[in-house]
């Protein structure tokens, strides 16, 4: 950097401008829990020089291999010092954390090693699909969030008994991002201090932990292995840096570990899906946050699905929602090189259709125009191959990005911005009782659509989720929205509305049944129903933003029962530990039990938190 007397020009513009925090996404603010929330500073601050060509400067890839401790002390005292003056303590300590994809200090309070709770014993591992169990972000391969009275082993006359039985804290932990998955009387999770852990779900003593170093955002999957060792059974899963890997679930041991796009933001937010001896991994990415700043250069990444073999780890194939590959097409007046096409992440575990040997996922918006028709939709892939079968687009014409409302706006902002409506939950593939099949997912306008997947993705139906919902009168974000998924069981499909509440449709029809609106606090804001729903025989659980659990009937909707997460727990791990937000994964029901995480604080505005939770009925 010191060589580069234009480099030198730029940083000493930049320093004089304080960051313009308007730009960010809502939940970005600096000071706001989550190790995510440092990239628009680094987009905004740093890409001159670290994602562009300047001599002596490591690459933007180079610095996310760091620790959080060795990118702050270079902010604070080292090298980079004289280029981060004018950024507060904590955006410095977000720009550590987000790079490195964990919390300062986590690496040496995580270890299971270390906690307390330690089981007695490690019994050899039962087979994973003979019990109850709940594996990964569906529970099933068509994403269907249901449990079957025989693996819930809880009935609607329990639920308003569920007692808190055990909580969990993660160590150093402050967005708590995983969904449990439960298999042989374990929980596997992962959590945003780079630690995956293998819990017992009667008490909560820890088997083991792995250090994988970079946050675990979704639900882990169990599946069986082959060819590594005595391991018969292995945990798989994704981490921020966009590796995939697959531990021993008998001892935590990683058997292998595959990086599956080398983009420096691109990550796996979404649960990874297993099905005969493959996985299928979603690729999203960071990238679209803060890009439109002027002097990073705009944009590069795309979203895909790939397929491994999950005994070796190795590349079947790779499918991407933007198929042509980036190439520069402007440089700037201030010298930063412009490309494009780039966006369409998968922020969505992928959904399995043995019966058309297809796989199934939602799509973001493209980052810069034009936006492919395989955008803010559905996509279908041969399960073989990764060919396109078909795409079905909700949204037209929608490119975004951040950042581009301030002074230093990049010349790679689009006219019109937005509106930013991924699809970003998973597709839901049903039976109906006259024998066709429906798959449903959601719009961040509040609607559902269901499409036949044995026509082409032929659409079937488009309607909103709770009466008033829909797109507003310029095709935006209206009144309600769905980010995260629903639930279906033999009656009905659940989708949560945000504050208009969590909405039951006919799966058929898209007719609504009915909606449920939690009660009005006695102060604050009202909480708005936003995380995935759970559906067991007869009840339906939903979380909230305010860190409320709710369950309700899956017959009218009339609440059964309610716990307050968004409080401190004292831990069977004796770790210090809050709840939270419940805005992003849901709850799950095995065996007697039901398990959440509480404190989703990334890109939401919420209010973070660091435990799992798990109940049972007295």
């Amino acid at each position: 950097m010191k060589n580069s007397l234009h480099v030198l020009t730029i940083l000493t513009a930049v320093v004089v401008n304080i960051l313009v925090w308007v730009d960010v996404p809502a939940g970005q603010l600096a000071g706001t829990p989550g190790t995510e929330s440092g990239l628009a500073t680094f987009q905004t601050r740093c890409s001159v020089c670290h994602n562009n060509p300047v001599q002596g400067a490591p690459t933007a890839s180079a610095i996310r291999e760091m620790t959080p401790e060795r990118i702050y002390d270079s902010l604070v005292s080292g090298s980079m010092k004289m280029y981060s003056e004018g950024l507060g303590n904590i955006q410095k300590q977000r720009v550590a954390e987000f790079m490195s994809g964990r919390p300062l200090g986590s690496a040496k309070v995580g270890d299971a090693k270390n906690m307390p709770n330690q089981c007695g014993s490690n019994p050899a591992l039962s087979n994973p699909a003979n019990g109850p169990a709940w594996n990964g972000w569906g529970a099933d391969t068509a994403n269907t969030r249901f449990q079957p009275s025989q693996s819930a082993v809880l009935t609607a006359a329990q639920v308003p008994r569920l007692k808190l039985k055990w909580a969990f804290g993660y160590p150093a932990g402050e967005s708590a991002n995983g969904q449990p998955t439960v298999a042989s009387g374990r929980v596997f999770v992962g959590g945003d201090n780079g630690f995956v852990y293998s819990l017992d779900a009667a008490t909560g003593c820890v088997y083991w932990s792995l250090e994988n170093g970079s946050i675990v955002r979704n639900a882990l999957t169990i599946g069986p292995i082959t060819g590594q060792g005595s391991a018969r059974y292995a945990v798989y899963f994704g981490d921020g840096h966009a590796n995939v890997y697959a531990v021993d679930a008998q001892n935590g041991k990683l058997l292998w570990k595959t990086k599956v796009d080398p983009h420096f933001v691109a990550r796996i937010t979404a649960g990874i899906k297993f099905y005969n001896g493959r996985l299928f991994v979603p690729v999203s990415s960071s990238e679209e946050f803060s890009s439109g700043n002027r002097d990073y250069p705009c944009c590069t990444s795309r979203g895909s699905v790939v397929a491994l073999d999950a005994n070796t780890g190795k590349q079947i194939w790779k499918t991407w929602v933007v198929p042509d590959e980036p190439k520069p097409y402007k440089t700037q007046a201030n010298g930063v090189v412009l490309y494009k096409p780039a966006g369409g992440s998968v922020w969505n575990s992928p959904t399995i259709d043995p019966v058309r040997q297809a796989v199934y996922f939602g799509t973001g918006d493209s980052t810069t125009a034009p936006a492919p028709k395989t955008t803010d939709g559905v996509m279908a892939v041969d399960i073989n191959t990764g060919k396109l079968l078909w795409s079905y687009q909700a949204h037209e014409n929608d490119v975004f990005m951040g950042g581009c409302n301030g002074p230093n706006r990049s010349d790679a902002c689009p006219s019109p911005m937005g509106p930013d409506l991924d699809i970003g939950n998973s597709p839901i593939l049903k039976s109906l009782p006259n024998g066709k099949r429906v798959l449903m997912t959601g719009t961040k306008t509040g609607e559902v659509f269901g499409l036949d997947p044995d026509n082409h993705g032929a659409l079937l139906y488009r309607v909103p989720a709770a009466p008033g919902a829909g797109p507003s009168a310029t095709g935006g974000r209206g009144r309600g929205n769905i980010l995260w998924g629903g639930a279906v069981d033999n009656q009905n499909v659940y989708y949560g509305v945000g504050a208009m509440g969590l909405g039951a449709l006919n799966p058929a029809t898209g007719d609504s049944v009915w909606v449920f609106s939690p009660p009005p606090p006695a102060r604050g804001v009202a909480a708005a129903l936003g995380a995935a729903p759970t559906a067991i025989t007869g009840v339906v659980f939903e979380g909230a933003s305010n860190g409320m659990l709710y369950a309700v009937s899956a017959a009218d909707g009339k609440q059964l029962w309610e716990f307050n997460t968004a409080q401190d727990f004292e831990t069977v791990n004796k770790v210090r530990a809050h709840g939270g937000a419940i805005t992003s994964t849901g709850a799950v029901a095995v065996g007697g039990m039901v398990f959440v995480g509480s404190g989703y604080a990334i890109n939401s505005g919420a209010a973070g938190g660091n435990v799992l939770l798990a109940f049972g009925a007295e």
